[in-house]
Parts: C-alpha cells; sequence; structure tokens
C-alpha cells in the first residue's frame, strides 16, 4: 500500500464520520516557542488548551512534521526520521475514550478491500496508563483483546501534558508485532524494535497545575469538556504495509537513498556504515525539499541554521560515500517526484527550490575546499611539534567560519593520524551557546503566556479598522501587566491592552505595527508594539503616560497619521519594487520575505548573483515610473482559490487562510495577497530611491529601498555632496567622476614614490645596522634600537635584510622600533644561528615581555610588542640574555 494511498485512507475514513479535514499547517509553526511543527497536534493546541474556541466539534488531518533533536539516531534505527507526518483525529468535547478506540480499531483492522488497512488483529498489542481502567476494559469490550495484550505503563509513557498547567490527561497506545526475527517476546513494555508503536490516543480529560516534571504535578480536577488527540506515524505504517524494514526504504524515501547509491556507486545492503549515510541522505534531502517548500531559506540563525544543517550533513554522507563533486540537482529531483503526488506544492514551487538547494550546495563545496587547506595546515603543524592531537580551537574555528560538522573534522584528521581535543571544542561550543542564549534572552520580548488570552479570546477576534478609520471608539476587554491579568494599570506601568475594536495595524506581513496612542476619560497611553499573540487576537503594549485605565472602560485608539502615511508608502512600494524586478529579471526572481516601516523597506528575493549598477538603476526606474503614473491601489477579499486563479501572488513560504486580501496596483501588474495597509494610488508612495543591495545567502538577495519624504531626503544629503565636492574641485558635476578618478590616480602615484623612498632609506639603514655586529664566540648579533618606522613590515623587512648582509654567518638579528605610538620587537635568525641553538621565538617572547606584552613566533623569524615605549633598552637587554643563554 503506497504512502499516498494510506494517507488518503485515513482522511476519508474520519471524512466519512462527521470530522472535518483540515490541511496540514506549515512546518514554520506559529507558536513562538517553537521553531517547527513538532507534532501533528500543535496547529489544535489553541482550541485543546481552550485559548481559542474550537471552529469544530471534531477534526482530522495528516500534518507536515519536522523534529531534529535525535537527528544523530536518524538512518541507524527503523523509525527516526527528521520530517515525518503525523495522521491525527481529534475531539473537542464530542466523543472520547470509547469512541476515540473504536475508530482506531475499526480502521486499523478493517480489510483493505473495505477501505482499512487490513491488519490482523493478532500482531496488534496496546498500552494503557497503569490507573486507566476505563481505556484497559473499553480495548477488552471494542477490540477483544486478552489482558496478556493490554500492558499498564507509568505516567513517564503514557500521560500526556505540555509541561505547564493546563489541560492533560492518560495516552493509549498501538503497536504492531514485527515478528520473533525482530527481537524477544513480551510486548511493548520489554522497549524492543521489535514492537513498533503505530498509533497512540490521547484522553484529555484533567485540569492539571504545580508541574513539576513530566511525572510529578498535580490534578485539580475533571475538566467540562474533555478533548481527543491522537496521531498515528503515517511513515511507520508505511514501511509495515510495503514489508520494508525500515521508514528509509518506503516510496516517499527510497528513490533518493537509490539515487545515493547510484551516485556513489556502492550497493545498499552491502556494508553497514555505508546504508547509514544512504539513508542519512534520503531523510535529510526529504526534509529539506519539505522545509524549503514551506519558505525556510538556509542561513547561520534558527530554522534556516536547522536547514542548513541538514543540507551539509547530506553533503558529508555523500562524502563520506566517495563523491565529492555536486550531487543535490539528481537528489532533489528525486526526492520531488516522490512527494509531488502527496504535495503539488513540491513542484510547483520546485524552480526556487532547486536555486536554494543548489546555491547552498555550491557554496558549502567551496566552503569545504578553503576549510580543507586550513586542516591541513593544522594537521602539518601538529604533526611538526611531536603531537597527534589536534587544537580544540583549530576544530571549532573549521565549525564556526566555514561550517565543518564536528564530525567531518573528526573523520579528516583520523585519515591524518590524529585525534581532536574533543574536550575543548565541547568546551567553546558550550561558551557559544551561552553567549548566544544570553544575547537571544536580552533581544526576546516578553509575552505573557499564551493560556492568559484564552477568556479573552473566547469573546471573539478583535475587530481591526485601520484599512478605513484611524481613529476606533472601543472597549478595553483586558490588561496583563507583568504577564498576568490586572483589573487596571497605572501612571508609569507598562501592560498589555486587549480592545474589542481597533485601528492599530498589528505588526504581520512584513509590515510593522503603528504608532499612535489609545486614550480615553482620564488616561493617555503610548503605544510600544502592537501583536497578534493567538489567532485572531490583537495586543497592544502600551506604557500608561498618565492617568490609570481599567477594564470595561471605553478606550479610543488613534493611530500617528504621519507614521501610517509612510507606512503606507513602504507597503505599497514592496510591490512595485518586487514587480519591478520580476519585470526585469524575470519569474524567477521571487519574493522570499520582507520587511517594511515608514520610509524604509526591504525585499529579499531569489537570485544567485549582484545587480548589475544598470540593472539595479532600471529596477529603480520601473518602479518610480509606476509611482509617476498615479496607478490606481485596488483592495478585494475572495476566496483564495478564486484569487490563486486571477494570478495573484502568494508569496514563497508564506500561510494563508481560506479567504485572503488580494492587492492590486494598476491591474494585474502587481497582483498580490496582502494583509497590509496600502496607499490608495501609486503617487502617493512619493519617490523610490534603492540605497543597496547585497546577499543573505545562497541563492537570497536583498534590495533595501528608501521611500518618500526619507528617500527624498537621502537624493538631497546626495546633492549637496555632490555640490560640495565640485566646489571644492572646481570642476562641474558631470566631470566629477573623471576629476575624481585624475586625483586617486595622482594619489596612487605619489604613494608609490613615497614607498620607492621610504624603501631606499630603509635600505640605506642595513650597512649601518650590519656594522653594528657584535660577536659572541662563533655567533653574530645584531642588537639595536631603530627608531619611528612606518609599519611592522618595515620593521620585518629591515631585520631580514641585515641577517641577509651578515651572510652565512651564524647571526642572531634583534632589533626594536616604535609603529604607531608603540613598541615592536623582530628576531632573525640564519640556518647557522638555529642550528648552533637560537631560536627567533624565545628571542622575540623575552623581548616583548620586557616591554610589557606578549609575543612569538617560528624559530626563524618572530616577533612581539607591548605598550611602554621607555622599556626598549629593558628589551634590547632581553635579547642579550636569551641570545647568549
Amino acid at each position: 500500500m503506497q504512502t499516498a494511498e494510506i494517507r488518503q485512507r485515513w482522511l476519508d475514513f474520519f471524512a466519512a464520520r462527521g470530522h472535518t479535514v483540515v490541511p496540514s499547517a506549515s512546518l514554520v509553526s506559529d507558536d513562538p516557542s517553537l521553531l517547527f511543527t513538532v507534532a501533528g497536534m500543535v496547529p489544535f493546541v489553541p482550541y485543546l488548551t481552550g485559548v481559542v474556541p474550537a471552529p469544530y466539534d471534531r477534526a482530522t488531518s495528516v500534518q507536515k512534521c519536522i523534529r531534529t533533536n535525535d537527528i544523530e539516531e536518524v538512518g541507524k534505527t527503523p523509525r527516526h526520521g527528521t520530517f515525518f507526518q503525523m495522521n491525527g483525529n481529534f475531539s473537542f468535547g464530542d466523543y472520547f475514550k470509547e469512541g476515540a478506540i473504536q475508530y482506531a480499531w475499526e480502521l486499523l483492522t478493517t480489510p483493505e478491500a473495505d477501505g482499512g488497512y487490513g491488519f490482523d488483529p493478532a500482531d496488534l498489542w496496546v498500552t494503557v496508563y497503569e490507573d486507566d481502567d476505563e481505556a484497559r476494559e473499553i480495548w477488552r469490550r471494542v477490540a477483544g483483546l486478552p489482558d496478556d495484550r493490554i500492558q499498564g505503563l507509568g505516567k513517564d509513557t503514557n500521560y500526556w501534558h505540555t509541561g505547564q498547567p493546563g489541560p492533560a490527561g492518560p495516552c493509549s497506545e498501538i503497536f504492531f508485532d514485527r515478528g520473533p526475527e525482530y527481537g524477544a517476546d513480551g510486548g511493548p513494555a520489554t522497549d524492543d524494535d521489535r514492537y513498533v508503536e503505530i498509533w497512540n490516543l490521547v484522553f484529555m480529560q484533567y485540569l492539571i497545575d504545580d508541574v513539576r516534571s513530566k511525572t510529578d504535578f498535580r490534578i485539580v480536577k475533571e475538566l467540562p469538556k474533555k478533548n481527543i488527540d491522537t496521531g498515528m506515524g503515517l511513515e511507520r505504517v508505511a514501511f509495515i504495509k510495503q514489508g520494508v524494514d525500515n521508514m528509509y526504504e518506503i516510496d516517499q524515501v527510497r528513490p533518493v537513498l537509490d539515487a545515493a547509491a547510484d551516485l556513489s556507486g556502492r550497493r545498499y545492503g552491502a556494508d553497514h556504515d555505508d546504508d547509514v549515510r544512504m539513508r542519512v541522505i534520503a531523510d535529510h534531502i526529504r526534509s529539506a525539499l519539505m522545509l524549503m517548500s514551506d519558505g525556510v531559506t538556509p542561513s547561520n540563525e534558527g530554522r534556516g541554521y536547522i536547514l542548513r544543517r541538514l543540507l551539509r550533513r547530506s553533503i558529508r554522507a555523500m562524502r563520506l560515500l566517495g563523491v565529492e563533486g555536486p550531487t543535490f540537482e539528481r537528489l532533489f529531483a528525486a526526492s520531488r517526484d516522490a512527494m509531488k503526488a502527496a504535495y503539488p506544492e513540491v513542484a510547483e514551487n520546485y524552480r526556487q527550490i532547486e536555486q536554494l538547494a543548489l546555491g547552498e550546495e555550491e557554496t558549502f563545496l567551496r566552503t569545504l575546499s578553503a576549510g580543507t587547506s586550513i586542516l591541513d595546515q593544522a594537521v602539518a603543524k601538529t604533526k611538526g611539534t611531536g603531537s597527534d592531537l589536534l587544537a580544540g580551537d583549530t576544530a571549532f574555528l573549521l565549525h564556526d567560519t566555514y561550517g565543518f560538522p564536528i564530525e567531518l573534522t573528526l573523520e579528516m584528521a583520523e585519515e591524518a593520524g590524529l585525534s581532536v581535543d574533543r574536550h575543548a571544542f565541547d568546551s567553546l561550543m558550550a561558551d557559544q551557546r551561552s553567549r548566544a542564549k544570553a544575547d537571544a534572552k536580552s533581544k526576546k520580548k516578553v509575552l505573557a503566556d499564551l493560556s492568559v488570552y484564552a477568556d479573552l479570546r473566547a469573546r471573539g477576534e478583535t475587530v481591526f479598522t485601520g484599512y478605513t478609520d484611524l481613529l476606533t471608539d472601543s472597549t478595553v476587554l483586558g490588561i496583563l501587566v507583568d504577564g498576568r491579568p490586572a483589573t487596571k494599570a497605572t501612571q508609569g506601568q507598562t501592560a498589555e491592552v486587549i480592545l474589542a475594536e481597533t485601528s492599530l495595524y498589528a505588526e504581520s506581513g512584513g509590515q510593522a505595527p503603528d504608532q499612535g496612542r489609545i486614550v480615553g476619560d482620564g488616561f493617555d497611553l503610548e503605544v510600544l508594539d502592537v501583536q497578534k499573540p493567538v489567532k485572531g487576537l490583537i495586543s497592544h503594549t502600551v506604557k500608561v503616560t498618565s492617568g490609570e485605565v481599567g477594564v470595561g472602560v471605553p478606550a479610543t485608539t488613534v493611530v500617528d497619521e504621519h507614521y501610517r502615511r509612510g507606512a503606507t508608502q513602504a507597503h505599497s512600494g514592496t510591490h512595485l519594487v518586487h514587480a519591478a524586478l520580476r519585470q526585469v529579471l524575470g519569474p524567477n526572481a521571487h519574493q522570499s520575505g520582507s520587511f517594511n516601516k515608514a520610509g524604509y523597506l526591504r525585499l529579499d528575493y531569489g537570485w544567485n548573483q549582484a545587480l548589475s549598477t544598470a540593472t539595479r538603476s532600471e529596477i529603480e526606474e520601473i518602479a518610480n515610473d509606476a509611482v509617476r503614473d498615479n496607478l490606481e491601489v485596488v483592495t478585494r477579499e475572495m476566496p483564495i482559490d478564486e484569487a490563486k486563479a486571477l494570478g495573484a501572488m502568494a508569496l514563497f513560504g508564506e500561510k494563508y487562510g481560506d479567504v485572503v486580501r488580494v492587492v492590486d496596483i494598476g491591474g494585474p501588474w502587481s497582483r498580490e495577497l496582502c494583509a497590509g495597509t496600502h496607499v490608495a494610488r501609486s503617487a502617493e508612495i512619493g519617490m523610490i530611491n534603492i540605497i543597496g543591495e547585497s546577499s543573505v545567502g545562497a541563492s537570497n538577495r536583498r534590495v533595501e529601498s528608501l521611500v518618500g519624504q526619507d528617500a527624498f531626503r537621502r537624493f538631497a544629503a546626495e546633492r549637496a555632496l555632490v555640490n560640495e565636492l565640485t566646489s571644492t574641485l572646481k570642476t562641474r558635476p558631470e566631470q566629477l567622476v573623471d576629476r575624481i578618478g585624475e586625483l586617486v590616480s595622482s594619489l596612487k602615484a605619489a604613494e608609490k614614490r613615497i614607498q620607492q623612498f621610504e624603501a631606499k632609506a630603509l635600505n640605506d639603514r642595513v650597512p649601518d645596522l650590519a656594522g653594528k655586529a657584535e660577536r659572541l664566540g662563533d655567533l653574530l648579533m645584531v642588537v639595536q634600537p631603530v627608531g619611528a618606522l612606518g609599519s611592522g613590515d618595515e620593521l620585518r623587512s629591515l631585520a631580514t635584510a641585515v641577517r641577509g648582509r651578515l651572510g652565512d654567518a651564524a647571526s642572531v638579528v634583534a632589533l626594536v622600533g616604535e609603529v604607531g605610538g608603540k613598541p615592536l620587537a623582530i628576531a632573525a635568525t640564519s640556518p647557522a644561528a638555529r642550528e648552533a641553538g637560537a631560536n627567533a621565538g624565545s628571542i622575540a617572547k623575552a623581548m616583548a615581555g620586557a616591554l610589557g606584552g606578549g609575543g612569538g613566533g617560528k624559530p626563524d623569524l618572530a616577533q612581539g610588542g607591548g605598550n611602554d615605549l621607555s622599556a626598549v633598552p629593558a628589551a634590547l637587554e632581553a635579547a642579550r640574555s636569551a641570545i647568549t643563554r
């Protein structure tokens, strides 16, 4: 049975039993505490916890999920995958334990010919929470299971809660017995790979608090409305129904594994280590494909970092299979073809996905080359010292700067006969994580726990009036101070205020929140931020500048008109720049992200090379032509399918509801799905001034622009600069570039002549310094101050020139000069001197110590420095002592 068929049978079964079929949510979770959707129930959490009223009594879905916490287990076990699909059925105060168990047993054991999965009841085991006698009895009655195939387990495995106060309850899991060839008898309690969990039924029936751990909490009471949340692992059922040994061999994954085998010339099944690598590649390529289809792009932080890690682990695994060239073109195409039946969007968006993947592969292959050179040098240096331990800071440099997975460094070091100081590496990584956590904590916006919004959201959605009104009369529904419900907020306090209606725009769709005030009888609130903490609810973070605001009082939202005008100019300007980009570069220049606020916009788009000056000017001119043409801006709401049929652009990776807002500027020329605020006609934008274009990752560029008055001010400032330059240089504006070019050429010529004079003057000092050589046995030594010099390079050149002047003799040159107001010491030794035991590194270190600093280097040439110019005589004496030692 193919995976797509297992998926469809699930949806058909529950749809026929009154469940609303809910499409999979994006892998990018709306939950601010999660990077990704990590479980099938995540999109339903607001309904299960009561924060948002459920729009249906029962629902079903097949949810895309990403989970990377056990990434090291991928390929080693039959069931660990970073991307997986979770079949779920949910009840919100409707059916409970008996209904959930009845549905599960019916679907599993109904013959395939009748629409079920056709499992033999003799192969199925269940577990229940050890104190849940009700569930045990239902399993006996509904499924006819004997007691020995219903195993009671503890809270650590069979009790669910979020880790926070709220709903909780026991769960019951269904397992498939793969047979004695896979392990010992004894059922799921043995925790053996023989028994594969395929379905988990969670019975949310209690309210808990005082949560101290997974197993230690207080049950407050039974919930008035009990919920059901179940999850079946689609890949697990697929590998059982398809008769293969693991999830990597199912129809949606195996084609990538086969492509990796073909590219490497190695046979799957011939070698255990190679098999693990092929499974890693198959899993990670599929995960990366699905992440990029939901708009995630490679980067060095957050979701993008996880994606980049998956891609780079895939490249590393191919390298370990002996393939050092590019492979993503074939691997991603294989995954696309395997997944497009279930997820057509991977084919629809494949051009952008492939562009991102190939760009990332090309970049990392170059990085591997550069990093390998660094590693080779470090290996040679380590062996040169007689050590067999590569420094941890080298491994960290390769990881942090060059993106080398530590496993790759370990492998390459082992090939060179070295081990890696893993303790030092881990310590540096821990320090970095601590700094990152501290930084994130300092920047993190503190919002209230989402559960506090439940009662407020239950009263309905916040009505946004800001598309048409800047002032709106409303009522204060709730106040939160320090994340807790409060009846009032007083002067000087910062609080969250929730209103029934608001004209203030909440940050979303790349548009920054409005600025403004909330006023009422006896109070004035400065609006600091506007957000949507839960779907349908708008929260205003405010500072009470005067008076006292209480729950239930009338209030009026006042949008800063000047700021809003700038914000609408910027957002509409973003649409114009996007349309201009696509007109000039073609449809592949697809927007991948944006941010706009009053006076400023930035737009990220898929492209793999920098824009030329001419192209950038052309895009800017097209956008400003659209401003000049005073195009009408029309906004409409319609079903998403109708909007797409009209050609409205659904931006790559963005999430939309069933009903969307379409913004047209000049008809179809710019037609996008957008919930932001916009001007009425394009001339109101005023002016667009592109101020920058840069790379923000492989195959991703960013264009930045000023808009409206800010754009004019930039042009005015540049005009003033041109006027000042033309006046100073006594030339006309159109001749300015040539005049500056002449000056630069003259300056370079003058600098070259000065360097020649300085080099001659330096060279003229060599005979005098060499003539001051002192003999110490068979050794000649020059230990002299040389005064102020232009650079450290001059001091090094002087020292090596003096050493050369002394010929083949055993000679040591130790000079101290002043560079940039600080003392700098150089030591140089000849081969004969080194044979006699002289070491420039030791001499430089001694001189630097006397100067109040540090130094060292190679035996033939070394340097050091300090801060104490008065210590130059002492440094020279330290050199003499080091030479004679």
